[in-house]
């Protein structure tokens, strides 16, 4: 029988080779050597590396399930559960979902591709056309799943009572931003948004702690989306960050994370499954803003609404 310290040995050589990913999701093979490397072991040992494997051979259960759910179908206690996921450095369960539902979601990522979905060239354009849909169907499906509703739900409230909303990002996370800005002024939000970090540092100087500001990164390590974040936080502003990376330099000055899905590869800064995936995102937003305030929204956006229309050519 193996002493607990070759178990730690064993495991460790078993997965000197593999990536970050292939860790979590390593084959029935290799679950079956650390199984074997376990036998007459300690109880906290055994619970914990069966938890291990359990999730190795099975990872999406942990990432579609809630807690009790996954706790009764390995036979642990949910409260073991927990100190797992915090032996493994998360802060909980929570944590630990949405680390794991970003490593399954990225695991098939490549970075040299242009398109959001593989295109061969015996494609024609309908048949590219409905690879580009379930592109974007996936990556809607696993928004829902990374995203944090209770965060939602804070985020949604700490806009209604917010003075005003300052949305902001670089690029094509930039131009994201404003389209928010024009949906959530149509419905009375005193909202601005900018591209330009100039503007942005400027405007997050001027924040005060009755003011939201929102920054839209999808790798979450923009110097500039980050850096304005400092500096609204600093002003003592509410900061919400929207990124596909929880544990990027963006969160560090976040009090709120929302998480989006796509992984996008080194080539595809302009891809469609992004915007998509931060567009849901504020709609979300958006949505449960005017779910809430049904009447007023409806008011409000017919009286912007009317200002626009005076101006056409009759």
């Amino acid at each position: 029988m193996a002493k607990n310290g070759n178990i730690l040995n064993t495991i460790s050589s078993l997965y000197r080779s593999l990536t970050k990913t292939e860790k979590k999701i390593a084959d029935a093979e290799t679950a079956q050597k650390i199984i074997s490397a376990l036998e007459g072991e300690s109880i906290k040992y055994e619970t914990y590396f069966k938890l291990i494997i359990a999730i190795l051979l099975n990872p999406d259960l942990a990432v579609q399930c809630p807690l009790a759910e996954i706790a009764a179908h390995l036979e642990v206690g949910e409260a073991t559960f927990v100190r797992f996921c915090r032996t493994l450095g998360f802060k909980g369960f929570s944590d630990f979902k949405l680390e794991l539902s970003i490593e399954l979601a990225t695991k098939d990522g490549k970075d040299n591709t242009v398109l959001d979905s593989d295109i061969t060239d015996s494609d024609n354009s309908l048949n590219i056309a409905h690879k580009l849909k379930s592109a974007i169907n996936n990556v809607m499906d696993e928004t829902i799943n990374l995203l944090d509703f209770k965060q939602l739900e804070e985020t949604v409230k700490a806009i209604q009572q917010a003075n005003r909303v300052f949305l902001f990002g670089v690029g094509t996370s930039g131009i994201t931003a404003e389209d928010a800005k024009n949906k959530l002024m149509r419905i009375g939000v005193q909202v601005d948004a900018t591209g330009n970090n100039h503007f942005m540092y400027m405007q997050a100087s001027l924040l005060t702690k009755k003011d939201v500001a929102i920054g839209l990164s999808h790798s979450g390590y923009s110097q500039e989306t980050t850096h304005t974040m400092k500096i609204a936080k600093e002003n003592g502003a509410k900061t919400i960050a929207i990124t596909h990376s929880l544990r990027s330099p963006i969160t560090e000055y976040a009090d709120l994370v929302l998480v989006n899905g796509n992984k996008q590869g080194k080539l595809q800064g302009d891809s469609i499954g992004t915007k998509i995936a931060q567009l849901f995102v504020l709609d979300l937003i958006y949505a449960l803003l005017v779910q809430a305030s049904q009447e007023s929204a409806v008011k409000i956006k017919q009286k912007t609404l009317n200002v626009i229309l005076e101006q056409r050519i009759k």
